[in-house]
């Protein structure tokens, strides 16, 4: 599992709307909002559109 940190991530709804983006792209994650941070379980394309899909709604994420 690679773990990205989203710093910007603070309450609920953004949990919500991370794992709506992520889920939409078929990705395996798991959220943690007390951490910050998402984990992708698969390969670096994964991790790669990870990334995009975040950014994409406006959270910087990175590892």
């Amino acid at each position: 599992m690679t773990i990205l940190n989203v710093p910007d991530m603070s309450c609920s709804h953004c949990v919500d709307r991370i794992s709506t983006a992520l889920r939409e792209e078929k990705l395996d994650f798991v959220v943690n909002l007390e951490n910050k941070t998402v984990g992708i379980n698969g390969n670096d394309i994964d991790v790669s559109k990870a990334i995009s899909v975040l950014d994409d709604i406006g959270y910087d994420a990175h590892k």
